[in-house]
């Protein structure tokens, strides 16, 4: 056996007597319900969104066939750059091929080697990464600590800052001071990049996303990158700014240059579930509601977005719950070290517009029983 094997075999072996070893899960079949993936507004299989999809297929192909500075941009690129700079009251947008490249891309060409990012302990792993790759020097200052975040902008010494967060963050579900961020920001010359991956569709009377819920949306200091693949049921990613910001971003953000462009299919799928959405801003409330219902049968405070966290005492405790939960089919998340920031475990359950009242019953009774 080579170094390298032996290398991998006892990475494993210490995973397997951690209880942290991960495997594939396949999707939730139609006897399961499902509160564990992110299809917060339930479109994934909405007629209309497929419709949609469909018929960006059949007209633009399966794939936009290159980089979307050679051949790879289409009209359905721009129409839902359009839509989505619309909801979002932003006043450009470009998409990516995920939204894990629309935050790399964010962090790579907003920041330099002249620039500062404060970046929160608990932000995504993109984040992390893009952060990384960015050149900049990276201050991680302790979750939602405001007066951490002013310290760090005021002892910097590049000629650039910029602050990056979570709207709504994807393991504990909580929110970030986004209001006091962008004042501070203000004061300081700084940029604030906020992710709404779990807050688009989620969050505001029409899922407009928490910045623009807070009227912050179009301040030339901020920044918004979201998901596609979570409350608008696709795939892909955009970052949404000002028209310079969108300049800048074609020109300098690799992610965007040497990447494939965003598949017309899923283009067309998030295009039909905006689309709905704006039809019926009513989902954005339902999920919320929906969400009170769980938070309440596991004994937490009802979260700002649709993602519920539960602390466990350990991984195995963790996974025995969502065993329990499966037998009595309903499927939830189970989110252990690494994945977690703060090293612990927890079970991580999400809202779906949609679910019957029978349903929603039925998995307030089953956590009911896993919490205690």
């Amino acid at each position: 056996m080579s170094t390298f094997e032996q290398y991998l075999q006892s990475q494993a072996a210490e995973r397997d007597a951690a209880g942290l070893t991960r495997r594939v899960v396949a999707g939730v079949g139609h006897q399961a319900i499902d509160l564990a993936g992110n299809d917060y507004l339930g479109l994934r299989r909405d007629p209309a969104v497929i419709d949609a999809a469909v018929a960006a297929l059949e007209y633009f192909g399966s794939g936009a066939g290159a980089s979307r500075l050679v051949t790879g941009t289409w009209p359905i690129h721009e129409d839902l750059e359009t839509a989505l700079a619309e909801h979002l009251q932003m006043e450009s947008a470009l998409v990516f091929s995920t939204g894990y490249q629309a935050n790399l891309a964010a962090m790579t060409a907003l920041a330099d080697d002249d620039t500062l990012i404060v970046s929160d302990a608990h932000n995504h792993a993109s984040i992390i990464d893009g952060a990384r790759l960015s050149r900049a020097a990276v201050e991680v200052v302790p979750h939602g600590d405001l007066a951490a975040y002013e310290r760090a902008l005021q002892e910097r010494t590049q000629a650039r800052a910029v602050i990056v967060v979570e709207s709504i963050y994807s393991v504990f579900g909580d929110t970030s001071p986004v209001a006091e961020l962008a004042d501070l920001a203000a004061r300081y010359d700084a940029l604030l990049v906020v992710d709404e991956a779990h807050g688009l569709g989620v969050v505001g009377d029409h899922g407009e996303g928490r910045v623009a819920s807070l009227g912050l949306a179009g301040a030339p200091h901020i920044v918004v990158t979201v998901s596609l693949a979570k409350a608008l049921s696709s795939q892909g990613g955009a970052v949404l700014g000002s028209d310079l910001v969108r300049s800048h971003l074609i020109n300098t953000a690799r992610p965007f240059i040497y990447d494939t462009g965003l598949a017309p299919v899923s283009a067309g799928g998030a295009l039909g579930a905006l689309d709905v959405l704006i039809e019926r801003p009513s989902l954005a409330k339902e999920v919320r509601e929906i969400m009170g219902e769980l938070a309440a049968a596991c004994g937490v405070p009802t979260p700002a977005g649709a993602v519920l966290s539960v602390a466990m005492p350990g991984p195995r405790e963790a996974l025995a719950a969502v065993d329990v939960c499966a037998a009595h089919g309903v499927r939830i998340g189970c989110f252990r070290p690494p994945s977690t920031p703060d090293g612990s475990s927890r079970l991580r359950l999400t809202a779906h517009a949609g679910l019957s009242a029978k349903d929603v019953e039925h998995c307030a009774r089953v956590l009911r029983t896993v919490s205690r």
